[in-house]
């Protein structure tokens, strides 16, 4: 299933460089085609995150008065949300979404060749081996990477333009560890990361105190749900500090459209519900 978004990903993103002619350009202009295709997904995620935190009150009463008794308490749990129509995994569905594009476009900036350039198996085996015998490292993680960077001049076919702003986006942060460039854009989505996670918090918490409701725990799925929020960020740096620098850019402007995107919305349901 990987591949297959993969392999959809990399005809979109071949067409952004045919027209932007930049590795990094055309990037930046898929992350904004993904962020406004996922743009209905974002809105209804918002719109549960905040009626999560309006039915709370109505759940700790529900918690407090079957704490003796685990399966009332389901019963009645379950039926709170179906009186407020609200489903509790109704977030697992936008998780799941994350990481299925996580890996996709991580096996995407792996191996471009295969599902941007759509270059022949057995051309790019030809090329690895050529590598392979001219390199001291014969496991190197990113094959079609060093094609790119050792057989790009020689053949269009493999070549592609990966300079971004002074930056190599086939750079690889742990094999390049006294290059300090390799790192400004990991560095940023680290700290775009934070804010992001700081905004949500911020937010819900913001509609807790709208509705005159102490901060309290949230229930077992809501809870799970936002501790996702931490687990694919931490996952995503993990990956870009072993991933050429190209898996970073995209992570790094989908953060930033996500930040704008959470500002935008949360202004915007505030004046829906007013």
């Amino acid at each position: 299933m990987i591949s297959f978004f993969a392999n959809i990903f990399g005809y979109i993103l071949n067409v952004l460089y045919q027209v932007a002619n930049n590795y990094g350009l055309a990037i930046i202009l898929f992350s904004l085609i993904l962020k406004l295709i996922m743009l209905p997904i974002s809105i209804k995620q918002q719109k549960t995150m905040k009626k999560s935190v309006k039915i709370q009150e109505k759940m700790k009463i529900i918690q407090d008065k079957y704490k003796n008794n685990p399966e009332k308490l389901n019963q009645e749990t379950l039926e709170l949300y179906r009186s407020e129509k609200m489903s509790p995994f109704s977030g697992c569905f936008s998780a799941i979404a994350q990481i299925v594009i996580l890996f996709a476009v991580f096996y995407l900036v792996r191996s471009p060749l295969t599902y941007m350039k759509k270059v022949e198996p057995e051309l790019i085996e030809q090329y690895t081996n050529e590598i392979k015998e001219q390199e001291e490292n014969k496991n190197n993680p990113y094959p079609e990477i060093a094609i790119i960077n050792n057989k790009g001049s020689e053949d269009e076919r493999v070549y592609i333009n990966m300079d971004f702003l002074g930056l190599d986006l086939s750079s690889v942060p742990n094999q390049s560890l006294t290059d300090y460039r390799v790192y400004i854009i990991p560095g940023l989505y680290v700290l775009t990361s934070f804010i992001s996670m700081k905004m949500s918090t911020a937010m819900q918490n913001g509609s807790k105190k709208e509705e005159n409701e102490e901060p309290n725990e949230l229930d077992a799925v809501a809870q799970a749900n936002k501790s996702m929020g931490y687990v694919i960020p931490i996952m995503s740096v993990s990956i870009a500090i072993v991933a050429p620098l190209g898996l970073a850019l995209y992570w790094l402007i989908n953060n930033l459209l996500m930040i704008v995107e959470r500002l935008v919305l949360n202004k915007f349901l505030k004046e829906e519900e007013a």
